[in-house]
C-alpha cells in the first residue's frame, strides 16, 4: 500500500508548540534580531522537534521580495573565491538574506545553465563572478534580467551593472617593478585566458612596466593558461624552452604561481634560484609555499564585502545610481623574489 505523505507543519503549529504568537514565529524563520536568544532557541526546538520546513519561495511570492540571493564563482577550489564567498556571507547574512551557491569551473554553458536556475528560484539577486569567455547570449541575458545584479572580479562588455573590483593593472606594474628592480629583464607573463577583461588589464600593466623601463615586450614571453596549478606548470613549461628562458615571471594568478613552481621543480630546477616569481591575489597558502610566495594582494574577502553591499542597496532601491567601486592593491613581497 503507497504510504500517505505526511501533512506539512505550519507555522502556526509551531507557534503553539513553543508557546508564543505566530507573529514572533514568523520573525524568528525571518532571522530577525528583534526576538531574543531564549525566545529564539525555544521556537528552533519547537521547529526540529514537529519538523517544520520554512518555505521560502511561498513566503517570497507573498510579500513580493525574497530574502535569497544567488551567487555565481567560476572555481571554488580557488583560495580567492573562498575567501569572496566568505565576504559576501558575512555582509548579507547581516541583513537577513540567505545565500545560494553556484559554481561554473570557467564555463560559459555552466553560467548560463546556473542564472537559468537562479531565475527560476526567484532569487532576489545576482552577484556573478563572469567567466573568462562569456558569450553574446549570456551579456544579453543579463541585460535583460529585471532583478539586481552586480558583478564581480571581472567586467563584461556592454553590461551596465554595479561592478566591484581591483586595479588589475596597477597592482601587475607594481609585481613587474618589483622584478625590474630586483635587476630582470626578460620576464614572462603566465597563465590567464585572453578573453577575460582581468587578464587584457593585467596585460596592459605588464607591457606598461616594461615599456616605461625601456625593455622590450617579447610575445613569446605571454604564454596563456588555464588559472590553475596544471596551467601554471604547463606554461612554464613552454617558456623553459626557449632558446633565452626568462629570469623571472609574473602569474595571473597565485595558483598559477604554485604550478609554475611545481614545473620548476618537476624540471629539477629551484624556484626564486632560476628564476623569480610573482602571483596575484595573495591567498592564504601563499606565505606557506616553498618558497614563500610574493604576491600582491587584491583584497578577495573585502572585494565580497562590497558587492553584498552594492547588491543590497540595489535591491532597496533598484532605480538608484549605477556604482563602480574598484580596490586598490597592495604588493606582499616574500622569498619567491
Amino acid at each position: 500500500m503507497k504510504q500517505k505523505k505526511r501533512p506539512r507543519v505550519t507555522l502556526q503549529q509551531v507557534a503553539e508548540h513553543a508557546g508564543v504568537s505566530r507573529a514572533t514565529a514568523s520573525l524568528i524563520v525571518r532571522n530577525s534580531p528583534k526576538i531574543s536568544e531564549e525566545t529564539r532557541q525555544k521556537v528552533l526546538a519547537s521547529m526540529r522537534e514537529l519538523g517544520y520546513v520554512y518555505d521560502r519561495v511561498a513566503a517570497n511570492l507573498r510579500s513580493q521580495r525574497s530574502s535569497t540571493v544567488g551567487l555565481i564563482i567560476t572555481d571554488i577550489a580557488n583560495p580567492f573565491y573562498s575567501e569572496l564567498l566568505i565576504g559576501v556571507h558575512h555582509a548579507l547574512e547581516k541583513e537577513g538574506y540567505t545565500v545560494v551557491l553556484g559554481t561554473t569551473f570557467d564555463s560559459d554553458t555552466k553560467q548560463d545553465r546556473l542564472l537559468s536556475t537562479m531565475l527560476e528560484h526567484r532569487v532576489g539577486g545576482v552577484i556573478l563572478c563572469p567567466v573568462s569567455e562569456s558569450s553574446k547570449e549570456t551579456i544579453d541575458r543579463i541585460k535583460q534580467m529585471d532583478i539586481p545584479t552586480v558583478l564581480a572580479v571581472r567586467e563584461l562588455p556592454g553590461v551596465n551593472c554595479d561592478y566591484v573590483g581591483i586595479d588589475y593593472k596597477v597592482g601587475t606594474q607594481m609585481a613587474v617593478n618589483h622584478l625590474i628592480q630586483k635587476g630582470h629583464q626578460r620576464i614572462a607573463f603566465l597563465g590567464g585566458s585572453s578573453e577575460s577583461s582581468a587578464w587584457k588589464e593585467r596585460k596592459e600593466g605588464y607591457c606598461t612596466a616594461l615599456q616605461e623601463s625601456g625593455l622590450e615586450v617579447d610575445e613569446s614571453l605571454i604564454v596563456e593558461s588555464t588559472v590553475t596549478r596544471e596551467g601554471g606548470s604547463a606554461a612554464v613549461k613552454k617558456v623553459l624552452h626557449l632558446s633565452e628562458p626568462p629570469t623571472a615571471a609574473f602569474c595571473f594568478n597565485d595558483l598559477v604561481a604554485f604550478g609554475v613552481m611545481q614545473g620548476l621543480k618537476g624540471a629539477g630546477l629551484t624556484p626564486k634560484q632560476t628564476m623569480a616569481i610573482v602571483g596575484f591575489d595573495n591567498v592564504l597558502e601563499a606565505a606557506l609555499s616553498n618558497p614563500p610566495l610574493t604576491t600582491v594582494s587584491s583584497f578577495a574577502r573585502v572585494i565580497g564585502n562590497h558587492a553584498a553591499d552594492l547588491l543590497h542597496q540595489r535591491m532597496e532601491n533598484f532605480g538608484r545610481e549605477q556604482q563602480r567601486i574598484i580596490l586598490q592593491p597592495e604588493l606582499v613581497v616574500r622569498e619567491s623574489t
